[in-house]
């Protein structure tokens, strides 16, 4: 079933149960990966914060939560290339494994500049896990990006934390834009 949000129709890409059967996979992925190793994973907001809470309610190794808050979006339907660094993260990551969660990977700029920023701090480890990806609009390739829920096209979606001029992100799937 098409939704129209703002001025743009959006149709189904991704249901919630396809969303939650692949965060379940991710989970034991990290649980495996961090086992005695207790991680600090660090939300970027606000896109994350659904696909964040649905992976920590899997994770059974002892972790930290923290977050910070980046944007190039302002609003529009892609990206400006701009970041906006709104919100720092506020805990010592020195000799700490992260894990960043992001909702969307695209040009890769936002990631690129986070990984650099935070690897000035001296983590021991720093392992990206996205919802989605979008591989050919990949231009800065960000190798520590080694969990991915979801290869998407170079389209522009919505729901599950993203949203469109901040709407849309309570939607439980993932919705592309109808050309």
């Amino acid at each position: 079933m098409n939704i129209k949000i703002a001025d743009l129709e959006f149709e189904p890409l991704i249901s919630a149960e396809e969303i939650q059967n692949r965060i379940k996979e991710i989970a034991a992925e990290l649980n495996t990966d961090y086992k005695d190793k207790a991680p600090i994973f660090v939300g970027v907001l606000n896109g994350c914060f659904m696909f964040m809470a649905d992976l920590l309610k899997q994770i059974n190794v002892p972790c930290e939560v923290a977050f910070t808050k980046l944007s190039s979006y302002h609003g529009g339907i892609s990206s400006s290339r701009r970041i906006s660094d709104d919100f720092d993260l506020l805990v010592d990551i020195t000799n700490r494994h992260i894990v960043l969660v992001e909702d969307i990977v695209d040009t890769g700029n936002t990631l690129d500049y986070l990984v650099a920023k935070l690897t000035h701090r001296k983590p021991t480890s720093i392992t990206v896990c996205a919802l989605l990806l979008k591989p050919d609009a990949i231009i800065y390739p960000v190798e520590e990006l080694r969990h991915v829920a979801f290869n998407i096209p170079n389209e522009f979606v919505v729901g599950y934390g993203l949203d469109y001029m901040e709407l849309g992100r309570n939607l439980d799937g993932i919705y592309k834009r109808v050309v």
